[in-house]
């Protein structure tokens, strides 16, 4: 009898923590961790591409690399391939932004490289609204294998830290 009852318990445990959860978002018992936090990569079927927003007017290339360009809203994410969703390490991450005073200048653009899990960190001042837009910061990605990537991240009024994905499609060749 007690043996049955152990083995519920295991079944019942084992059930609550992972039945209907995604393989990444799954919880590690006692350790109230993700596996994503804790290094391990799970590879799933499909990631949903980031979706494609305006160039617009103000890009210029060859932005200067560094991490920050202000202070005042972190942008964090993940670079990853849509077609198994594993980590692109070293794509080239763009951003240009307005300054505080809602101009662009050569002060708030930026370069950076993804890292060896494909994650990224970007510092900024809170991107003011002008004219008609909201808050945003521009973002172009290249990688390598993969269709460049023209997008934008838009941040609630008021947020000091932001998660925003990078998901690029696989640029197929033919020969």
């Amino acid at each position: 009898m007690r043996k049955i009852s152990l083995l519920f318990l295991v079944l019942y445990l084992l059930f609550s923590c992972f039945f209907g959860m995604e393989s990444t978002q799954r919880k590690i018992p006692l350790l109230d961790t993700t596996l994503a936090q804790a290094g391990e990569v799970t590879k799933q079927a499909h990631c949903t591409p980031t979706p494609s927003d305006e160039l617009g007017p103000f890009y210029t290339p060859n932005a200067p690399e560094r991490t920050s360009v202000g202070k005042g809203h972190v942008l964090t994410g993940t670079v990853r391939s849509s077609s198994d969703c594993s980590p692109i390490e070293r794509a080239r991450i763009e951003f240009w932004l307005a300054g505080p005073d809602g101009k662009y200048d050569d002060d708030h653009r930026a370069t950076i490289f993804s890292a060896k899990l494909g994650v990224y960190t970007f510092e900024s001042n809170f991107p003011p609204r002008y004219s008609s837009r909201p808050s945003h910061i521009h973002i172009k990605v290249t990688a390598q294998g993969y269709k460049t990537l023209i997008t934008q991240y838009y941040p609630a009024s008021g947020q000091t830290n932001g998660e925003f994905n990078l998901i690029l499609i696989f640029e197929e060749r033919i020969q």
